[in-house]
């Protein structure tokens, strides 16, 4: 079977948008305060309320979407962040952005238990090193992606950096009905909850390195 770069470079592409439109408020936090005219610290609910919709909502809709296309999940996904990023840029009310954001939130948590499961199909037989390549857009968008944007949002705005995260966003939606190939969606299995998976041997340390990843790039970005 070859290596089917193309489509995790769109899945790798995702999670740069996904990672990028979770972020880039806090490096544009103080502009984008200002616009509505709130207090920064109430500005970073912008953030907040982003990361806890996915964390809330991951685990449920994954298992709800299970059962649909894995292409046409991920398309809807891509347009949906595309239509939140949309209502950033152009909201004037704070209430509007907050609910924009926790949309996006929950398309987000969605979208990170999604890829790394799509990338594995695509390779089976290389499973690892296809869910790396495809999670590497998490990396880039985390090292590059970020500070880029905040630069960006500094010189046009970040109205405008939310503009182009949109246009970017269907640019990959595109891209991935060209080249991604439609997967099957699967059949529910009983008796794998979230509690027997927690208890699972290495997943609490995996977790536990994952929240002190996170709060880490969170408190060094604010």
């Amino acid at each position: 079977m070859s290596w089917p770069l193309s489509g995790l470079l769109v899945l790798a592409g995702s999670a740069f948008v996904t990672i990028l439109t979770e972020a880039l408020p806090a490096g544009v936090l103080p502009a984008m305060s200002a616009d509505p005219d709130v207090t920064e610290a109430r500005a970073g609910l912008l953030i907040t309320v982003y990361a806890l919709a996915a964390a809330l909502t991951a685990i449920p809709m994954t298992a709800w979407t299970l059962i649909l296309p894995r292409r046409t999940l991920l398309l809807a996904l891509l347009l949906g962040f595309a239509a939140t990023n949309v209502v950033t840029a152009m909201s004037t009310g704070f209430a509007l952005t907050l609910a924009a954001r926790v949309v996006s939130g929950v398309f987000a948590g969605l979208l990170w238990a999604m890829v790394p499961a799509y990338a594995a199909r695509l390779a089976p037989q290389r499973s690892g090193k296809a869910i790396a390549t495809a999670l590497a857009g998490m990396t880039v968008g985390l090292s590059l992606g970020i500070p880029a944007g905040t630069a960006l949002g500094g010189l046009i705005g970040w109205r405008a950096a939310f503009g182009l995260l949109t246009v970017l966003a269907v640019a990959l939606a595109g891209t991935a009905l060209w080249r991604l190939p439609q997967l099957a969606g699967e059949a529910a299995s009983r008796g794998m909850g979230p509690m027997r998976t927690i208890r699972t041997p290495g997943i609490p340390a995996i977790n536990i390195t994952s929240l002190l990843m996170v709060l880490g790039f969170y408190v060094l970005y604010t």
